[in-house]
């Protein structure tokens, strides 16, 4: 595996120094340099295009700061300066033998297109027609319209997109294992937001408040986002500031409404909500340096209360209503600066640093009047403490060359009840090199390298034999992208990764995408994709052995990597009727996942002194998802008055297994060993549908803007869950038959008479002050819905808000 990676590693070293040769030869005598800026908000425009009108070998890009700079024999050009969502411009310059030409250009945007399709997907920044795969773009206006204090709360609005108890799922990509081993990778600013030790994004770390764009690209995304985007992988992209300096304030307070029916209602008093931000941003040193401040800081009651114990229950644990509340801290920064003596050199580091205390519920009370309860010895209160410093350098030559070195350095302290407080360290290193060359027929060449490692201290992992672990990957990555003409673009990528953990467990596999896209007419866009992904077990995946109650944890030291392909075909159409115009995306896809690992109950323990029966994770076998995506992005605009945005999204998935009798594993059942296959598992085997998927999803943002008043609603459907494990089941009966010594785990009931869909409705109403202050009011839940997406969790009951915004 060793030579295979540092054969890998040679042969793309090599070639990049042959792609770096290119172009070197042949200087000029006379130089045309400048800086090209949005003429709306002067702000520097990174990667325009210039190119010669009759020789398109002439030409270059402009840098971090946008400047650009061509060498050139003396005479008279006509170049085209073109850039994604602005309007290109032709100018004629004369260049005279040893002059130097300094020509500026400011950009005017479209005005029938949206903010949103200014698209930097990934590794490369590409424009709406050329994307191969399906990306959806959230634009950080409805963070603010819908009060969002942590980012999975609006990326459930996102079409295709469904994030059960905290864990993402992409077009039913994966089940539910408590968002451990995400399938989803999760980037802020190109790097992983993922805790090493669990796979589990930490959302709460995020910076809400400086959100640019987010991007979600649907289907395996391994090459270019790492081996963890099986399914698919979000970018969060920060912002930095403009030539003018912002502040922004933003307030929050609300609470809980009595739950319907009034009898599940378990506090007295106010159950608060509340909550403050705030973000500077500022250039300084003569817009050579960038500084962006951001912070958040919030207080709330929790919306589920403490467990109830029974009088035979096994709960040690001591736990009362006001230690579930939360309380979060958080602190930001960004800093960047601009080289003047090295230009096209910039530099910089981001920070983030982090306080959380919080509770997570794994399983209620009961059905009924406990619906908001949790159950005993299923709560896990925490207090972490996490940071990140992510410095880097980048350096973009005028030749058109972009190096590109990031690092994070990422520590965090979870200091938890029943023994599973971890502590742990992860490093990530990546370098990239990129280059588009004109003079072979606008080719896109990006080739890099990345390293992560993570340590982790926790006696949840001494199954391994020490609570000391750490996990080691290595990565070599290439994509090329060929652009012929203006209307066929195609992409092809490899990586090759490496992994080793404790030094015991190794392995390695390359993987591989293509796509194409093609425009067919005017805004209209046909596009198709086939790409692999990878992904490793962690180390809670293998390692992990605890108590939970009265129930246990096992470790599965022999899990093996997950692997899967998937392939689609779209079609993207612009439109424009009257006022109303936006983008239509369909998409049909084809996901096929092998050693698919699980989250399963059984009794793994053949001494039966650890814990009687408990979960375990488990590879097994082979599935398929396929079906369709539908999204609409929308906008009216029928007068200076009147705005109307909308976002509509609707997919259907078919998700089955392809091996529903192949065993994949063995447990120690007291009245004999049962086999595991997809059939003995599942409540609904009949149809082969893989658990815990909505078949049947809608996502729909309406919003009305008249003057100083705005008006929005949001609405989610999900269709009933189709199949789950069996053990659920099993785990009532077991419960139920202990004589009162373990306290009924109560869910058929409800499964059987309430599992019929589920559609929630939010809404919010704000009005400007001027221009600096606006002020809402915002629900969620509004019909107060008494319902539950993940088997055992109950949603919140309604919340109402009164927000507060300061812009200075």
């Amino acid at each position: 595996m060793r030579l295979l990676y540092l054969t890998s590693l040679k042969a793309i070293i090599i070639l990049t120094f042959m792609v770096m040769s290119i172009n070197i030869i042949g200087q000029s005598n006379g130089t045309l340099s400048g800086r090209v800026t949005d003429n709306v908000t002067s702000e520097s425009l990174v990667g325009v295009n210039i190119f010669h009108k009759k020789n398109m070998t002439i030409g270059t890009v402009t840098d971090f700061n946008g400047y650009y700079s061509l060498s050139l024999a003396p005479g008279t050009y006509t170049f085209t300066v073109s850039y994604t969502g602005m309007k290109s411009q032709d100018f004629e310059i004369e260049v005279n033998d040893n002059q130097n030409v300094i020509y500026n250009v400011k950009l005017e945007p479209f005005s029938t297109e949206f903010d949103e399709i200014i698209i930097r997907a990934g590794k490369f920044d590409k424009a709406v027609e050329n994307q191969t795969v399906s990306i959806e773009i959230m634009s950080p206006r409805l963070i603010d319209a819908r009060n969002t204090e942590s980012v999975e709360t609006i990326l459930d609005m996102v079409p295709g997109l469904n994030i059960l108890d905290e864990e993402p799922q992409i077009r039913g990509g994966s089940g539910f294992t408590f968002g451990v081993g995400s399938k989803v990778a999760v980037f802020i600013d190109n790097l992983p937001v993922t805790a090493g030790d669990a796979g589990k994004t930490n959302w709460s770390l995020i910076p809400v408040e400086n959100i640019k764009q987010i991007e979600v690209v649907k289907g395996a995304a391994s090459v270019l986002s790492g081996a963890s985007a099986l399914s698919g992988a979000i970018y969060i992209r920060t912002n930095y500031p403009g030539v003018q300096p912002q502040t922004k304030i933003k307030m929050h307070a609300g609470f809980y409404t009595s739950p319907d029916p009034p009898s599940t209602k378990w506090w007295s008093g106010v159950n608060y909500t509340s909550g403050a931000s705030f973000l500077h941003s500022q250039q300084l040193n003569n817009g050579q340096t960038d500084l962006v401040l951001g912070g958040l800081f919030s207080a709330s009651k929790s919306y589920l209360g403490a467990p109830v114990p029974g009088p035979y229950v096994v709960d040690s644990n001591d736990i009362s209503d006001e230690d579930m509340a939360s309380r979060k801290a958080r602190i930001n920064f960004n800093l960047r600066h601009r080289s003047k003596k090295y230009t096209g050199l910039d530099f910089g580091i981001n920070g983030n640093i982090m306080y959380n205390k919080s509770s997570t519920v794994f399983a209620w009370l009961d059905d009924t009047a406990n619906f908001y309860r949790a159950y005993p010895g299923a709560v896990l209160l925490s207090n972490n403490t996490t940071f990140y410093l992510d410095p880097f350098i980048n350096f973009y030559s005028d030749m058109g060359f972009k190096h590109e070195f990031s690092n994070r350095i990422m520590y965090s302290n979870n200091d938890a009840n029943n023994n599973q407080s971890t502590k742990s360290l992860f490093i990530y290193n990546n370098y990239q090199f990129s280059k588009s060359f004109k003079n072979l027929g606008n080719l896109d060449f990006i080739v890099g390298a990345s390293s992560q490692y993570t340590y982790s201290h926790a006696n949840l992992y001494e199954a391994s034999g020490s609570p000391n672990n750490y996990l080691w990957n290595t990565s070599v990555y290439m994509e090329l992208e060929k652009k012929i003409g203006n209307i066929l673009n195609f992409s092809a990528g490899v990586r090759l990764e490496n992994y080793w953990i404790n030094d015991s467990i190794k392995d390695s596999k390359p993987i591989f995408r293509l796509g194409t896209s093609l425009k067919l007419g005017q805004e209209t866009y046909l596009r198709a994709s086939v790409g692999q992904g990878y992904r490793f077990p962690t180390i809670t995946e293998r390692y992990i052995k605890t108590t939970v109650g009265s129930f246990g944890v096992f470790d599965n030291p022999d899990l093996i990597p997950e692997t899967s392909w998937n392939s689609e075909i779209g079609i993207k159409q612009g439109f424009k009727f009257s006022n109303f115009y936006g983008y239509l995306d369909v998409a049909l896809f084809y996901q096929e996942y092998h050693n698919t690992i699980e989250y399963l109950f059984g009794f793994w323990d053949s001494t039966y002194t650890f814990a009687l029966a408990g979960f375990k994770f488990v590879n097994t076998g082979r599935s398929k998802v396929t079906g369709i995506d539908i999204s609409l992005n929308g906008q009216i605009k029928t007068s200076n008055k009147i705005m109307i945005n909308t976002i509509f999204g609707y997919t259907y998935i078919m998700p089955v297994t392809l091996d529903p009798y192949y065993v994949f594993a063995q447990d120690y059942n007291p009245g004999g060993g049962k086999d595991f296959s997809y059939e003995t598992t599942s409540v609904n085997p009949n149809e082969d549908i893989l658990k815990y998927r909505f078949l049947h999803t809608v996502k729909l943002d309406f919003e009305v803007g008249y003057e100083r008043f705005t008006a929005g609603i949001s609405l989610k459907y999900f269709s009933k869950i189709e199949n789950l494990d069996k053990a659920i089941f099993d785990f009532e009966d077991a419960t139920i038959a202990s004589g009162g010594t373990t306290q009924p785990i109560l869910y058929r009931n409800y499964y059987e008479n309430h599992n019929n869909g589920n559609m929630v409705l939010d809404a919010r109403v704000s009005y400007d002050i001027g221009i600096r202050h606006r002020v809402s009011i915002i629900s969620t839940n509004l019909a107060n819905r008494m319902y539950s997406l993940r088997p055992l969790k109950a949603e919140p009951m309604r919340n109402i808000t009164l927000q507060y915004i300061l812009n200075l």
